[in-house]
């Protein structure tokens, strides 16, 4: 059975992050992708614009249209931009109960452009995480929803992993801005049961020599998301989504868009 993905997220009119990104995500892993949008943003791959952000109240009515009609096998959310969206999204997600939830805490892009008002931080911490199941925040995220120095080693990333996972059920902590030859991330599963969290499993993969890399974050979730309702472990769909990534950032040469930092090549298996 194919499984239908579901993602409350921005757009990008580039393609190469936000929803565009998710969808085309969904179908390079074979999964049917449907969309809420949460806001539009003027960008291209040299930065973002400006954004304009979607009343909550439609927000709801498109969640509500969606979860009316179609069955919803996961949820990947991205770019909520306001303390009122997020209310909404928690409050969807309380009453639909979706099977898997992944949570990019999308806040301040790439170019330094905030996406999420700063004072919306601690509504998502202390609303939404609660809700979802997996949060995959990259290091300068972990800081933000910590309000603690950025980690600059694997040992920081440790301790700061051990915060993330008292406020959201299971974390995958990303180490691509340590630099270096690899990009090794941190994984703590969902914790379900008496027996508390699980030891943290590193993975790493090698770092590819590209400045094609927007959407990663974006492209990286959206492949747990997908591939979760098809694996039989949250391991095994963070192990299967961080090669896919890795081959779309390996392919991302192979386009030519734009003059800044190009989008991955989400369908690098077929052109």
């Amino acid at each position: 059975m194919t499984p239908n993905l579901l993602t409350i997220a921005g757009s990008d009119p580039s393609g190469g992050a936000g929803i565009q990104a998710d969808l085309k995500t969904f179908s390079a892993l074979g999964a049917y992708g449907m969309s809420v949008l949460t806001g539009l943003t003027s960008q291209n791959t040299r930065g973002v614009r400006s954004v304009h952000e979607v009343p909550a109240a439609f927000v709801r009515e498109q969640l509500d249209a969606v979860f009316d009609d179609v069955r919803v096998d996961a949820v990947k959310i991205g770019m909520l931009a306001t303390a009122d969206v997020i209310d909404v999204v928690a409050s969807v997600l309380d009453e639909r109960r979706p099977p898997y939830v992944v949570l990019d805490p999308v806040m301040v892009a790439t170019s330094g452009d905030r996406l999420l008002a700063a004072g919306a931080v601690a509504r998502l911490r202390d609303v939404l995480l609660p809700h979802v199941d997996l949060i995959t925040p990259n290091l300068p995220e972990a800081a933000d929803l910590l309000g603690v120095a950025e980690a600059h080693d694997e040992a920081a990333m440790r301790e700061q992993l051990d915060s993330l996972r008292k406020l959201a059920p299971g974390v995958l902590l990303k180490g691509g801005h340590l630099g270096g030859a690899e990009s090794p991330d941190l994984f703590a599963p969902p914790s379900h049961g008496a027996g508390g969290p699980a030891e943290p499993t590193r993975l790493v993969a090698p770092r590819i020599a590209t400045t094609n890399d927007h959407g990663t974050g974006c492209t990286l979730s959206s492949a747990i998301a997908a591939l979760r309702p098809q694996r039989d472990s949250w391991l095994a769909a963070v192990t299967d989504a961080k090669a896919y990534l890795t081959l779309a950032l390996a392919a991302a040469d192979r386009l030519d868009v734009g003059g800044g930092h190009g989008p991955v090549h989400h369908f690098h298996s077929w052109w």
